[in-house]
């Protein structure tokens, strides 16, 4: 019989994964048996079957990095992105664009049935209203043109960190659709902080008074690998009729804030006050 929670014999691409969440899906799904080829612009501790290192800010890097890994893979891990510490720029550079770049590049070499997840987060979790302006800038595909559109939308664009993933969000739910009748599954996460080594980029733009607010109700942050494993579940065959999903990992926060359980104006003001 066999088991849908396992990734024996099969072969994974995942980029993002020097640190953080990525590293720790990295390393759950080398014990899981994936044969797993990472790439990231800094060299990852996991024990890969290969590493090659990618800028996603460039798509020649990107083209370049997925022909030098070759072959066909089962799934793609997309953990990636950068801090709004960045210029908006480049936030939007990595986190939509290359994303979208590089898994563009990896659906004519992935299996059917085959899936990807990405990472986005709690950030891009107001996608829904806003649905009409991410699919004008979703629907450009050339690199210049859609630079040309945030340049020109820098209003909605703002640091890029939020509507980056907003956008992350909005594209995946489209893949999902697109690529349903071919069975490549499109998913992605929206993350709690995490303190992982990027936490202090976001401490030095929001302050800790910000960030403590995105652990109610439970109150204490989630360890990287409480955000890793749900994406090597997304993409397992265990979760093969799951396909489009935003899937918030917040311990409930998403939802008390959807049911008015949770009041964020108030969330917020308490950590203003705690900032003061």
């Amino acid at each position: 019989m066999t088991n849908i929670w396992s990734y024996e014999g099969k072969r994974v691409a995942i980029v993002g994964c020097f640190s953080g969440m990525g590293e720790a899906c990295a390393r759950e799904l080398v014990k899981l048996g994936a044969e797993v080829h990472g790439a990231d612009i800094r060299e990852s501790p996991v024990n890969l079957a290969s590493f090659t290192q990618v800028d996603l800010k460039d798509w020649s890097s990107i083209d370049k990095a997925v022909a030098g890994i070759g072959g066909e893979i089962d799934a793609l891990f997309n953990c990636a992105g950068l801090p709004q510490t960045f210029p908006a720029l480049d936030v939007m550079r990595v986190n939509f664009m290359g994303i979208r770049h590089w898994t563009e590049q990896w659906l004519p070499k992935m299996k059917r049935p085959g899936a990807v997840a990405s990472i986005s987060s709690l950030a891009g979790m107001g996608w829904l209203q806003n649905v009409p302006l991410l699919k004008e800038a979703i629907a450009i595909d050339g690199e210049k043109e859609l630079i040309a559109w945030f340049e020109s939308h820098q209003e909605a664009v703002g640091d890029g960190y939020g509507f980056s993933k907003q956008l992350l969000n909005a594209w995946t739910q489209i893949q999902a659709v697109k690529y349903a009748k071919e069975g490549i599954r499109f998913n992605v996460t929206m993350p709690s902080p995490v303190k992982t080594p990027m936490y202090k980029d976001f401490q030095q733009v929001a302050g800790d008074g910000v960030l403590n607010a995105f652990t109610a109700p439970t109150g204490r942050f989630c360890d990287p690998a409480e955000q890793g494993n749900p994406l090597v579940y997304l993409n397992s065959d265990a979760a093969s009729f799951i396909s489009g999903v935003a899937l918030p990992v917040d311990h409930g926060f998403f939802g008390g804030v959807v049911t008015g359980e949770l009041n964020v104006q108030e969330l917020l003001a308490q950590a203003a006050a705690a900032n003061a």
